[in-house]
């Protein structure tokens, strides 16, 4: 069973309107330097609200289920210190890494 013209037209202006959106941002990069102190300081916490909005739900629902005290969130804890007193992302990837590992051992 094949597309339809319709499901084809449909993917085709999904494809074109996903590419207009992101070239979008490729055209105003001069215009950026422009814009007020205030919206700059909102654009620079852009990457870390998204990395926050797909890391809470891994430490906190891993099975769909609240977890407030367990492995993970604990690891996430632990995490989150070294990312606050370093600034070392390859360090707080490998510390809670093995805060997780050990603390799922002793949890088991």
């Amino acid at each position: 069973m094949g597309l339809t013209v319709t499901a084809w037209s449909v993917i085709v202006a999904a494809g074109v309107l996903t590419f207009a959106i992101r070239g979008s941002f490729l055209l105003a990069v001069g215009r950026l330097e422009r814009l007020p102190g205030p919206v700059m300081e909102l654009l620079r916490l852009i990457p870390a609200a998204a990395l926050a909005a797909l890391v809470a739900p891994a430490l906190l629902r891993p099975e769909g289920d609240l977890v407030l005290f367990g492995p993970r969130p604990l690891a996430g804890v632990i995490a989150l210190a070294v990312a606050v007193a370093t600034r070392n992302v390859l360090l707080t990837i490998a510390v809670g890494l093995l805060a997780f590992v050990g603390l799922d051992l002793l949890f088991g």
